[in-house]
């Protein structure tokens, strides 16, 4: 057996995978066991999840890889504020202690995190290989065309590459500070959402706007070539040198500031949301067509935050490129553990790969399930009411009140990997309520007005209320598709291993689903096999059988600002924070009417303080001597004049007694660090900050006005028009150790 961790950390969404023998056996983000949401902490929680849900420990992995190499960032983070030096001393200010603290001596820091008990090598891969490998290692394809695009890893921030059996090659990228989702988050920030969390909403927004700003941004903010390369003015963006995305050349072209988290959405957001979602379909549109001219395959597979753009991925359904597309349902970076972990087994190891007919991810419910007893014990630990059912009897039951306008929430088995919920943990209403859609997002999710909902649908009912054919399959809500209407056609699409491109006319009236229609008439469709999601298709099943529609609304189990739950102990709390109307868990049912009251009504989340993303080292050994050395020196240096004998002897007594309690008492040990680190931090942050200061301006700053003067720009910030493509062929390792070093 040969057991693979694969950890992403340190930016946000940390998570971690666990592969045995090359399957992929359990996967989870930090969040769902810190409730931080986007938690960038090491996930040392999902660790233990991963390792609990195979039985093992950490001794017993044979190799740990993380998702992208240190020193290569580093280097990126160098170039850049040489580039802009002297400005940037803020940022730099920030980021430095970070990474001189531990982020440069990632193994040692690992090895801390797990404990110690990990004594084997660490292997690293690229940022972008590793969402290369998340997206075609897991896929049904054999061979496939490969697609990342995201904000940025070390250097590259979209690359295009081919995999084959077991290799994977990345041929070119384009290379940080362009941008695509840095162009995409930029706007999220200046219509005043928050950058990395907020770009789905932006998404989300633009089908209210018109996008009267299309050809402005292509002309001023952005450069793309016809192979689907691009450079950003950066005259327009400061997210290089400043704590924000944009410049105030960039206000004055809009002729508007930021808006406020707190303002009503603007027109001027609107149509800037509409604007930037048709750039960003425009560019994916070209680099698909280069990527299959390039590779010569027209499946696809897509990994990357910009990848999570449901919206552009439906605009490929159907294109005469692509004949298949296969999008890793957790893009992001949370999927990057899973990436180098499959890196390992295939491209480290040599093991050979064998596709799955569908595809590796068994629906992404990777995440742990709590036992029927364990569910018990803490709805009974909350004082909660419940009634324990039959499975038939519960579906039943979650089925008529569905029917009947109550929202559901519905925990079931094993935790989704990803920022979706699949049916495992999900908040489900009627789609064919007119009023649903405002009741969910007022009085359930609390979020803005103009928010979406998916609509999860029984896999061969599909074709019947969305424009797609008999036997489309998206499991994982990755792609948009258009809702029917009487008398429309199909349109011509894929999406599955076999599926057909051939459209076919509608032979059944389409349902009205308000409540999942968008003001587009588009929707974000699960389709729900019996294979993939059983106990969910059940449940579909007997609301069809009521109502004679196999739809439900599908939503993550959660409100604004927090993860999806989790346990049981989260359901519960969420249940009685908000206006479901009822909680089906495991085996139990909960009506809220039932319920005693043990929390407070819900209130938007606080600001919580982050986290340590690294641990803190062990008290050292020789830290209790030291204090006692200095206690006496300064007690006979610079007291002794002062003091009489019998007090200078008692100092000198309890400064011993210290270096022998201190040895001696592992809990005294901590307590004396804790408090010698209280005591000694404002000097040592004021010493750190002027350190930083003479670096920045005293080195970094004279190296990058003086490259400047010759004429070198290590981040070419500005677009070439006379260039024909921005492509970088990307540096192939020579060897396979190559690869997976640190830098």
């Amino acid at each position: 057996m040969t057991a693979i961790l694969g950890i992403s950390a340190f930016y946000h969404d940390s998570a971690a995978a666990l592969v045995i023998d090359g399957r992929i056996v359990a996967a989870s983000q930090e969040e769902r066991f810190s409730r931080l949401k986007g938690d960038a902490a090491f996930p040392v929680a999902a660790i233990e999840s991963c390792l609990d849900q195979a039985g093992l420990g950490v001794e017993d992995l044979d190799y740990v890889g993380f998702y992208e190499k240190p020193l290569l960032k580093f280097d990126r983070l160098l170039d850049t504020y040489l580039s802009y030096a002297p400005e940037g001393h803020r940022s730099f200010q920030q980021a430095m202690p970070g990474w001189l603290g531990g982020k440069l001596r990632i193994g040692r820091q690992m090895r801390l995190e797990l404990g110690g008990k990990y004594r084997k090598r660490f292997l690293y891969c690229q940022h972008h290989q590793a969402h290369a490998a998340s997206a075609f290692y897991p896929s049904p394809f054999e061979v496939a065309s490969i697609l990342t695009i995201d904000g940025v890893g070390e250097w590259a921030t979209t690359t295009i590459g081919v995999g084959r059996g077991e290799r994977i090659e990345l041929l070119r990228e384009i290379r940080f500070p362009h941008s695509l989702g840095l162009l995409y988050s930029a706007f999220t920030a200046f219509c005043g959402f928050r950058v990395n969390s907020g770009e789905y909403k932006l998404m989300g927004l633009a089908p209210l706007g018109q996008p009267r700003f299309t050809d402005l941004i292509l002309e001023k903010l952005v450069d793309v070539k016809p192979d689907g390369s691009f450079r950003l003015d950066m005259r327009y963006f400061s997210y290089c040198q400043r704590l924000m995305m944009t410049s105030p050349r960039f206000h004055r072209l809009f002729a508007a500031r930021p808006r406020s988290p707190e303002e009503e959405v603007r027109e001027l957001d609107r149509d800037l949301a509409a604007s930037i979602q048709r750039v960003a379909e425009i560019i994916i549109d070209r680099l698909i067509e280069h990527l299959v001219n390039t590779t010569g395959c027209r499946d696809v597979c897509l990994a990357g935050g910009v990848a999570l753009n449901c919206v552009a991925n439906g605009r490929l359904i159907g294109r005469r490129a692509v004949d298949r597309l296969w999008v890793q349902p957790a893009a992001g970076d949370a999927g990057g553990s899973l990436g180098v972990a499959m890196m390992i087994w295939h491209q480290w190891l040599g093991n050979a790969r064998v596709p799955m007919a569908d595809d590796a991810m068994g629906g992404a419910l990777l995440g742990p399930a709590q036992t029927t007893c364990e569910i018990r014990q803490s709805l009974a630990a909350r004082g909660a009411h419940f009634t324990e059912m039959a499975d038939d009897q519960l579906d039943d039951r979650v089925a008529q009140l569905l029917a009947d306008g109550k929202v559901v929430a519905w925990v079931q088995g094993r935790m989704e990997f990803g920022p979706r919920s699949l049916g495992n943990r999900s908040i489900l209403a009627d789609p064919r309520s007119p009023s649903m859609q405002q009741t969910l997002n007022r009085k359930v999710k609390r979020r803005e007005s103009f928010r979406p909902f998916a609509p999860a649908v029984l896999s061969e009912r599909v074709h019947e209320d969305f424009d797609v054919p008999r036997h489309y399959v998206n499991p994982y809500m990755t792609a948009v598709v258009q809702v029917r209407r009487e008398g429309s056609l199909v349109a011509v699409g894929s999406g599955s291993p076999s599926m057909s491109t051939k459209p076919r006319a509608a032979d059944t009236v389409p349902r009205a689903l308000p409540a999942v229609t968008h003001r587009d008439h588009s929707a974000r469709v699960q389709t729900v096999d019996r294979e993939r999601f059983p106990r969910f298709y059940r449940l579909l099943e007997a609301f069809d059988r009521r109502t004679g529609c196999p739809v439900l609304i599908n939503t993550s189990f959660n409100v604004r600002g927090e993860p999806i739950v989790n346990t049981a102990e989260d359901a519960h709390r969420c249940l009685m924070a908000t206006e479901i109307d009822a909680l089906a868990i495991d085996r139990f049912l909960l009506l809220k009417r039932d319920q005693p009251a043990v929390e407070p009504v819900w209130s938007p989340p606080a600001v919580e303080k982050p986290r340590p993303l690294l641990a803190s080292p062990p008290p050292p050994r020789w830290l209790g001597a030291s204090l006692a050395l200095v206690i006496t020196m300064v007690t006979w240096t610079l007291l002794a004049g002062w003091l009489t004998m019998p007090l200078l002897l008692a100092i000198q007594a309890l400064a011993l007694t210290l270096a022998i309690v201190y040895h001696a008492h592992e809990r005294s040990q901590k307590r004396i660090a804790h408090f010698v680190t209280w005591i000694t931090s404002p000097v040592r942050r004021l010493l750190l900050a002027v350190a930083l200061w003479l670096l920045y301006y005293g080195v970094l700053t004279p190296i990058g006005v003086s490259l400047r003067w010759l004429g070198r720009d290590p981040l070419n910030r500005s677009p070439d028009p006379a260039a024909e493509s921005y492509w970088h062929a990307v540096d192939s390792a020579h060897t396979v150790e190559d690869a997976f070093r640190l830098y």
